[in-house]
Order: structure tokens, then C-alpha cells, then sequence
């Protein structure tokens, strides 16, 4: 079977492509275990060099996920599995909000109705976004119950994205799935457009002996994932059955709530146990970036997940040494 990766150049695209190159099969259309022979990696940007930890197996395409033949083109094959990660992010689609309409809502639509052209039921992995939850009668703790009234464009189109995928599947169009993330971390690498960008660089700037630039206050509360259940997770949700999910194919991931005020705690706990010498956390407030992430959760009732399977972090130690581990040289 094929494997297609929108924003698949991205750190969690090209890990998840990792991740499947190790497994070598997953259930195809049919719900038959099918052996992966090839993963395609679509993205806008793409890397000079080829990345470390893949095959002959993958390939890198360049283009617009805009542009309809462009998608159709990728979607070439019957027996195929459709990871949509690619989007214009949270701060990116505040500041853009014409590019936010056309990438992550023309650019999923054309996921959408490729998959729907063919000849069976193609399975779609939508990443959605807690930033669907929102507005003044949101509660301290969401679920996948919860109403969803976004208070961004970002999470308005990733709203959208999720009622698509609902539809088309109980239209028999393909079988969908979308995997609500909370903020991912830890990111290496530069930061990006993300209002939740600033999650990993509380981790990844000191422990490379950097300053970071705090742009919300220390009692901020944030759902975390880590990376690697954030990738594991969407297998799962992917492997699923579908009666196993019902008509509600929106799933929150498991995350644990945190503050920055925990976060350094516990950075520089794990920093103690490796000998690194941090580099300063210093408050730069950015009023455009607390606006947008205090009308997000602050914590989630993951119980669905987690009877479906889905795995959770066990703690944000660990979280920090896998960092370390992999990417602290």
C-alpha cells in the first residue's frame, strides 16, 4: 500500500514516516494488514539533502496542496492511507487569514474529494487542533464531547476540517479519522509560526545553552503531548476499526496540563541529572500570543482515548530526557 504525508518535511511528518518505515505495513482500505511499498512526503518546503532515517521507499514532493491536480496526482491509488498534517498554523493564520483559508481549507478539501475518487475507502488521517474548543461558556476541561467554538481562524478551519471528515466517511466516501492535538513537544529546531511554539523553546533554547524569550506569564496552563505518542497516536487512531469509532471521528489525544512555572521546574530537574548548564529563561510578554493561547483548554478529559488505546505520556521528565537522549548533543 501507499502512504501519503501532507506536510510530511515537517518534524512530525518525517517522524511519522520514520515510524512507518519501521513498522513496514499497516491496514490498508479493507482493514487487511497491507505491507507499505511506498511513502510519499508532500510539503511546500522541502530539505536540500534527503533526510536521515529513510528508504528507497519514500519520496519528496514539492507543491501546493492548494491546487487540485497537484493532490490528485499524489492520490494515485486505491490501496492508500492519507496522513493529513499540513496547515497554516495558529499565529501564521491570525496574521494571514486568506492563506489559512486557502491551504487548510482548499488544501483539505482536495485531500478530501481525491480520496473520495477512489474506488473504495481510502483511510484519512486528519490533524485537527485543540484550538477547536473556545468562546466564553468553554469549559476549564474539554472533551471529546465538548462544544466546539473556536476562537481563531486556525482552529476554525481545523473545526471544518473535522465535520468534512465526519461527513465523507458516513457518506462511505473514505473512512476518516481526526487526531485533536494538544501542543506537540519538544520540537528541535527553529521555532515556528505557532502560538504554542514557545512550549518547546522553554526546553530546547536552554538546554542548548540559549536564552529563551517567555512571551506568556508563568501561570499559563497548557495541554502537552510529547512527540513520540503525539506519532504513536495517530497510527493507532489510523488502525482503528471503524465501528470502533462511531460517527464521532473527532479524537482528543492524551495530554497532561501544564504551566511554564512546571515546565522549569521540571527542565531543570532533568538538566541536574545530565550535568547541562541552562541557558536563561527570561519574560518578553507578547500580548497577541496570550491572547491566543488563553482561548485555548486548559486541560482535557482524554477517557475515549484512552479506552480506544491511545497512549499517553507518564510524565514531562521523561518527556525532557527523550529530548535530551535524541537531540542534546
Amino acid at each position: 500500500m501507499k502512504i501519503v504525508i501532507t506536510g510530511g518535511c515537517g518534524f512530525i511528518g518525517l517522524n511519522l514516516a520514520r515510524n512507518l518505515l519501521q513498522r513496514d505495513s499497516l491496514p490498508g482500505p479493507d482493514g487487511t494488514l497491507r505491507e507499505i511499498d511506498k511513502i510519499t512526503l508532500f510539503d511546500a518546503f522541502v530539505p536540500d539533502h534527503a533526510p536521515e532515517g529513510l528508504d528507497d521507499r519514500v519520496e519528496i514532493v514539492q507543491g501546493d496542496i492548494s491546487d487540485k491536480a497537484t493532490v490528485g496526482a499524489l492520490i494515485d491509488r486505491d490501496d492508500i492511507s492519507v496522513f493529513h498534517l499540513a496547515s497554516i498554523v495558529s499565529a501564521g493564520g491570525e496574521k494571514d487569514f486568506d492563506s489559512a483559508m486557502q491551504v487548510n481549507l482548499q488544501g483539505g478539501n482536495n485531500i478530501l474529494e481525491s480520496c473520495r475518487a477512489r474506488t473504495g475507502t481510502p483511510r484519512v488521517v486528519f490533524a485537527s487542533s485543540f484550538a477547536v474548543f473556545g468562546g466564553d461558556t468553554m469549559p476549564d476541561e474539554v472533551s471529546d464531547t465538548t462544544k466546539i467554538t473556536p476562537e481563531t481562524t486556525y482552529g476554525m478551519t481545523k473545526a471544518i476540517g473535522e465535520l468534512m471528515i465526519n461527513d465523507y466517511s458516513r457518506k462511505g466516501f473514505l473512512d476518516g479519522r481526526s487526531a485533536r492535538l494538544p501542543t506537540i513537544i519538544i520540537r528541535p529546531g527553529k521555532p515556528n509560526a505557532a502560538a504554542s511554539s514557545y512550549a518547546s523553546g522553554l526546553f530546547r533554547e536552554p538546554l542548548s545553552g540559549n536564552e529563551c524569550k517567555l512571551p506568556v506569564t508563568l501561570d499559563t496552563q497548557m495541554p502537552l503531548l510529547g512527540y513520540q505518542n503525539c506519532i504513536a497516536g495517530i497510527i493507532a487512531l489510523h488502525n482503528l476499526n471503524a465501528d470502533q469509532l462511531g460517527t464521532d471521528r473527532a479524537v482528543c489525544l492524551p495530554a497532561r496540563t501544564y504551566t511554564p512555572s512546571t515546565m522549569i521546574e521540571a527542565l531543570e530537574r532533568v538538566a541536574a541529572e545530565n550535568k547541562i548548564e541552562l541557558g536563561p529563561v527570561t519574560f518578553a510578554p507578547d500580548p497577541a500570543i496570550q491572547k491566543i493561547v488563553s482561548s485555548w483548554p486548559q486541560r482535557m478529559n482524554a477517557e475515549r482515548a484512552i479506552k480506544l488505546g491511545l497512549p499517553e505520556d507518564q510524565n514531562l521528565d521523561q518527556v525532557i530526557q527523550d529530548f535530551v537522549d535524541h537531540f542534546v548533543d
